[in-house]
């Protein structure tokens, strides 16, 4: 069947994609271990595995170090092979004497050294320098949640699979981290303090509700917290934590001594009372969190994962939703000037709106948690998949 322009703004109406931030007690959850380069993938189909446990390796060929032998010999370039101790291929430690050339009986003395720990990968008569190679270094991949291996990925990884609760925040810092869960706040609404946070938290994933402040976060790194759930968090806060303000919204990678997620937004902003709820259940449990955060193309949140046997998921709910947005649908938005809140679908207008840069843009109709309703770009949004 042939739809015409009508048709196809009027099926706009029944439904509309948009990304989803996942809020889910059970679910099955898949996820992609990947070496960065080629190596040996040492488990099996079938097999179970530990968060900790290896399931890929390689190594990472140290970096080229060019020595001007002829220089240091004062020598001809095809005359420093006679003057070498190690031979091309020859393993080498730092300082090592790897040439020699002894003159006048004994009163002239020139040598080369190895800069680095590795091995000579070259030796050039035309040039006279040698290439040494530094040790190659050893990489792995280990397997981030306990579970179960579905697939391999010839000689890169493999995909790990278990049965979790499982929730998204909207944006986090630090990379992967394993600790069990611990509520340190009465209620989504309470602010996380350096009071709140005691020497037993040590290793623990720690969870606060409207905001985190400054202080606290430094105590936590002080005493060893693997991470921090909670609301909100003041920009001035964040810029002090890094050490520099976020641009381009792509983190994870940040060497700050903790894992930070933050579930609604920037400022004082309660966690959603699901959220909050989901994490008191699960006080006690082994939760493993990442924050990486990729807000354009290719949109990767931060995750908080606990796998349980509790209640098990039903695989034929793993799908996302393909309807998407519709009318009814919990979403929360992820731009100004309402960033951070949750909202409903009201309805989905069909035509096109100018926006403020002046391009035309989809736009939906939502009502905030106060009863307004306002008209919001749907790029503005996200589905909140419980």
């Amino acid at each position: 069947m042939i739809m015409n322009k009508y048709d196809i703004e009027k099926s706009v109406i029944t439904h509309a994609y948009t990304p989803g931030l996942q809020i889910k007690e059970s679910v099955i959850v898949r996820k992609v271990r990947r070496l960065p380069i080629k190596g040996e993938v040492i488990v099996n189909i079938g097999d179970i595995v530990d968060y900790n446990d290896i399931i890929a390796k390689s190594k990472i060929p140290g970096d080229p170090y060019t020595v001007k032998a002829s220089y240091m010999l004062k020598c001809e370039p095809d005359e420093v092979p006679r003057y070498m101790i190690k031979k091309v291929g020859d393993a080498v430690k730092k300082d090592e004497i790897i040439a020699k050339f002894t003159g006048f009986f004994g009163l002239i003395k020139n040598i080369v050294t190895s800069p680095v720990d590795g091995y000579i990968e070259s030796l050039s008569t035309a040039s006279g320098q040698i290439i040494i190679r530094e040790t190659p270094k050893d990489i792995a991949v280990d397997a981030y949640i306990p579970g179960k291996v579905i697939r391999i990925l010839h000689n890169e990884g493999a995909i790990i699979e278990t049965n979790a609760a499982f929730i998204q925040g909207i944006f986090g810092v630090g990379g992967e981290n394993h600790g069990e869960i611990v509520v340190a706040v009465d209620s989504p609404k309470d602010i996380l303090t350096e009071e709140h946070i005691i020497r037993n938290y040590k290793g623990k994933i720690v969870v606060g509700g409207a905001l985190v402040t400054g202080e606290a976060l430094k105590k936590a790194i002080e005493i060893g917290v693997k991470g921090i759930v909670t609301g909100g968090i003041r920009n001035s806060d964040l810029r002090s934590l890094l050490g520099y303000d976020i641009g381009v919204a792509i983190t994870g990678y940040e060497d700050i001594g903790l894992t930070l997620i933050i579930t609604e937004g920037f400022g004082k902003m309660d966690m959603s009372y699901r959220t909050f709820n989901l994490l008191k259940k699960f006080e006690g449990e082994l939760a493993h969190v990442n924050g990486e955060t990729h807000i354009r193309a290719g949109v990767i949140r931060p995750e908080i994962i606990i796998p349980h046997s509790r209640i098990t998921a039903n695989y034929n709910e793993q799908e996302k939703l393909e309807a998407g947005m519709k009318p009814g649908t919990t979403v929360r938005v992820i731009r100004s000037p309402y960033f951070g809140k949750l909202a409903k679908v009201v309805s989905l207008p069909p035509e096109l709106r100018k926006s403020k840069t002046e391009s035309y843009v989809r736009v939906v109709e939502i009502e905030l948690d106060n009863n307004q309703r306002v008209i919001v770009p749907r790029a503005n949004v996200e589905i909140i998949e419980e």
